[in-house]
């Protein structure tokens, strides 16, 4: 296993990240916060309920009052057990009774709220329907920055998830790859991953020849073949906090084009990262990486964003993309991963997960950026 994972967070950690919400959300002009289960409630709270079901559990931050988490009176036990539990006060209900009622009575009757965007439809509706002259944001518009910027043990816990996945690279390109199924590849890299200490592997992703021209091909049935440019994108979740890397191989010696292209794909990637620092816009990471591939004659090939956020889960704000203005700033996490996708014929990507620093960027992967050659 590498390395170990570095200590949780406290009551204190979480009471004040439910403090810096409510702030928020008062500046963003809310009158509070609606967290269901999932990510956010997880940042928020530490709280995971057992079981996701059609019970209402739902956390309450109304600026300059008490943090209030409402859940089912079954599951009431589990919650009081969460980590962020001493700074939260419970309100239980049971089946029979109007959950909607209890959450209704902490909210303003007319005001706007914040909603977490993974929320079921049916208990936004329930709300509606016990105050109609209340109204909604999502989450992710109404507060795009809320865990955007990453503290100290949060960077610690990243960096362990990408040092993780880095050594599941430096094994997984050891293994045989031609003549095997994409599958078998993608197994041994779910099983490496895990030996590195992940606790959830979201995604293996083995594009082989034609199959990497598709960014979000899955692992199949193809056996990777001499000649195959092979891209590898995988990550998942150490210590609550994801790993997001890609690079790409090639089975025996490359051609020409091919090294070319993979050059190109590697200098857009160390454009983009060149790019970060305090106070840029983050559009202004996407241009970078975009300029070098656009000058090589593939602009057409790269159909994706440059970059995407990653902490708790392995998208989320802030985006590399054109049009999105919001700056840099220290303790942002995401990843930078250009790539050029030739329709019938192969792709490549290179992929890092980059934090901002006060000095620039600081990448949280460092495995061999060059083309490697497996057998």
């Amino acid at each position: 296993m590498t390395g170990s994972t570095p200590a949780l967070f406290t009551a204190d950690d979480y009471r004040a990240r439910m403090e810096r919400a409510g702030r928020a959300a008062a500046d963003a002009g809310l009158a509070g916060l609606l967290v269901a289960p999932g990510p956010d409630l997880v940042w928020l709270t530490g709280y995971t309920p057992t079981a996701i079901t059609e019970r209402l559990t739902l956390l309450v931050l109304v600026p300059g009052r008490d943090p209030v988490l409402v859940v089912p009176t079954l599951e009431a036990a589990d919650a009081g057990h969460a980590p962020g539990a001493p700074a939260l006060t419970l309100r239980d209900w049971t089946d029979g009774t109007d959950p909607y009622a209890v959450a209704a009575a902490l909210l303003d009757r007319s005001g706007r709220f914040g909603v977490s965007d993974n929320a079921w439809a049916m208990h936004l509706l329930g709300l509606q329907r016990t105050l109609p002259g209340t109204s909604y944001a999502a989450l992710t518009e109404a507060l795009p920055m809320l865990r955007a910027v990453k503290d100290a043990a949060e960077l610690e816990l990243l960096a362990a998830a990408g040092a993780a996945a880095d050594a599941a690279f430096e094994d997984i390109r050891t293994v045989r790859f031609g003549g095997r199924r994409e599958s078998e590849v993608a197994a041994d890299l779910a099983g490496l991953l895990r030996a590195h200490g992940h606790e959830v592997v979201d995604f293996t992703i083995v594009a082989s020849g034609p199959n990497g021209a598709d960014p979000h091909h899955e692992a199949g049935d193809r056996i990777i073949e001499d000649g195959d440019m092979v891209v590898l994108d995988f990550g998942g979740l150490r210590g609550g906090y994801g790993s997001d890397t890609s690079r790409t191989v090639h089975v025996g010696e490359p051609t020409d084009e091919e090294r070319r292209v993979h050059d190109t794909v590697r200098e857009a990637q160390e454009a983009g990262f060149r790019a970060v620092r305090p106070g840029v816009p983050c559009q202004e990471v996407d241009r970078a990486a975009r300029a070098v591939i656009e000058k090589a004659g593939y602009g057409a090939y790269f159909i994706h964003r440059t970059g995407h956020g990653i902490g708790v889960t392995t998208h989320e704000p802030p985006y590399m993309i054109e049009g999105e203005r919001q700056p840099l700033v220290p303790g942002m996490c995401f990843s930078v991963e250009p790539g050029i996708y030739l329709p019938g014929r192969f792709g490549v990507r290179i992929e890092d997960i980059v934090t901002v620093t006060e000095e620039g960027g600081r990448r949280l992967n460092d495995t061999v950026r060059e083309l490697v050659v497996v057998e």
